[in-house]
């Protein structure tokens, strides 16, 4: 015993400083990379990135901290005892007092390493008083692991979301390059023009709002929910939208780059995309909370981002058709048709409320991966948490299917449709531009 409780007193030197040395090692790695990366963003002129990049190093800052903050209250927390029936109650698994192989089992060796950070006077403490510990030192550790393993697997979704997002929305530049073109051969004739607009949003009635069985709800928003697996944004779309937004917003400049517009606004949004809010931790302590052994939370919870991510995608789409049906009804004998943005296609009038459903969805998606992973590499499969094979292929598969549909489909559907709402987005202008109005205003 006197090896299993041996405090760094009694721990040679070499070791102390070998193990100092790789933690060091690794995290100056860590943050030599992000730094590089951050300087990278910064030559490129991509402020809102970087913005983004720092937003999640506090994250991670905070993650670290709560962690810490564990590390530092860990005897205290320890040594408060509890009546062992109150600690009966909302289990995530039934005790296997008579079981030698039950998940007492699987973390009993690692019990013997925790014992290296700190006697576990807590326990005996409260044993002498025929209580528990409110939280054992071993459980403790575990609130460690599974920190670091949601903070891992935020920043790979966070990432993956980016570029998933990005590499779609600049497929669409082909389409910005060909309607640019289109405009400055017509420039010269504004009639001409006038035409070029009115066969884009004539093409773009054609595919959502033609034929009078399209007017009736049900079917419109079953194509709506459909479209968005397979493409959700076409190029009548692009340019209809694209044309709509120059026309209302800036009338006077037919060459304005949108594509460049949605690619700073998807930056800029991404800020939040990769923050951890209030409200996402809320759903952390209320998902612990409903763990509870029978339940089956943690296989149920897992379709809830899958049904709010076809729901966004399906209001989206459904948005697109409801401007093509104004294109159609808005139109006088002696105007050209034209979309014309609002908020009043959106939930509430408010389009950022799509972009916190889609900040939501995501993170409980990198959240419920996150734990799964935990449960994985600190109980293993035969957790009664992992419960049956099917349950955990099926979660799996829905993480995956969830990433990709979001990254790919919804993120870039999102930043394209919300343009049409009534007001401009943030990356309007550039930083320096938006510096400048800024003092300008205050003058």
């Amino acid at each position: 015993m006197a090896e299993e409780s041996r405090s760094l007193e009694y721990t040679p030197t070499w070791v102390v400083a070998a193990v100092c040395s790789v933690i060091v090692l690794i995290s100056l790695i860590v943050e030599r990379a992000l730094h590089r990366v951050g300087k990278l963003l910064l030559r490129r002129e991509l402020e809102a990135l970087f913005e983004a990049l720092q937003k999640l190093k506090e994250e991670l800052m905070l993650l670290g901290f709560i962690s810490l903050l564990l590390t530092v209250f860990q005897t205290l927390i320890s040594q408060i005892c509890i009546p062992e029936d109150v600690a009966s109650h909302m289990l995530p698994c039934k005790p296997e007092n008579n079981s030698s192989n039950g998940p007492e089992t699987s973390t009993h060796s690692t019990t013997i390493g925790r014992r290296l950070l700190s006697g576990d006077t807590g326990s005996q403490k409260c044993s002498h008083e025929g209580m528990v510990p409110l939280l054992s030192i071993e459980a403790l550790h575990q609130l460690h692991i599974f920190i670091f393993v949601l903070a891992v697997v935020h920043v790979i979704f966070c990432v993956t979301t980016m570029l998933l997002g990005g590499a779609r929305i600049r497929q669409w530049k082909k389409w910005e390059d060909a309607i640019q073109k289109e405009i400055s051969k017509a420039e010269s004739d504004p009639a001409t023009v006038s035409r070029v607009h009115a066969h884009h949003h004539l093409e773009f009635f054609r595919q959502h709002a033609a034929g009078h069985w399209r007017k009736c709800a049900p079917i419109s928003w079953t194509v709506s929910f459909f479209k968005q697996f397979y493409g959700s944004v076409t190029k009548s779309d692009y340019i209809a939208l694209r044309l709509g937004f120059i026309a209302t917003h800036c009338p006077s400049n037919r060459t304005f780059d949108f594509h460049k517009y949605m690619m700073r606004t998807l930056e800029v949004e991404f800020k939040i995309v990769v923050g951890i809010s209030w409200y996402l931790w809320i759903f952390v302590v209320v998902f612990l909370l409903l763990n509870i052994q029978g339940w089956h939370t943690y296989f149920w919870l897992a379709f809830l981002p899958l049904i709010l991510l076809l729901m966004v995608g399906t209001k989206l789409e459904h948005i697109i058709t409801s401007l093509a049906e104004e294109v159609a009804e808005g139109t006088g004998d002696h105007e050209a048709p034209q979309v014309r943005p609002s908020d009043k296609h959106f939930w509430f009038n408010n389009p950022k409320l799509v972009l916190y459903l889609i900040h939501f969805i995501l993170f409980q998606n990198s959240f419920e991966i996150a734990f799964f992973f935990w449960i994985w590499t600190t109980y293993g499969f035969d957790s009664c948490i992992m419960e049956k094979l099917g349950y955990i292929i099926t979660r799996l598969l829905m993480g995956v299917l969830v990433q990709v549909l979001c990254s790919y489909s919804t993120l870039p559907l999102y930043a394209l449709v919300t343009q049409m709402g009534s007001a401009f987005k943030k990356g309007m202008f550039k930083r320096h531009m938006e510096d400048l109005l800024k003092q300008l205003g205050k003058k």
